[in-house]
């Protein structure tokens, strides 16, 4: 993702808020569509 390790953490845990070209990096890094990465339907 182009972000250090604590960074991500920091998101993991909540005390750290992504930017939008964050999230990208990460929707991309995961191989999924970022409306997925957003989606609160977890279950599909």
């Amino acid at each position: 993702m182009g972000v250090d390790r604590a960074y991500v953490s920091g998101l993991e845990t909540g005390r750290r808020n992504p930017t939008v070209l964050t999230l990208w990096h990460a929707s991309l890094a995961l191989g999924v569509e970022l409306p997925k990465l957003l989606s609160k339907d977890v279950g599909s």
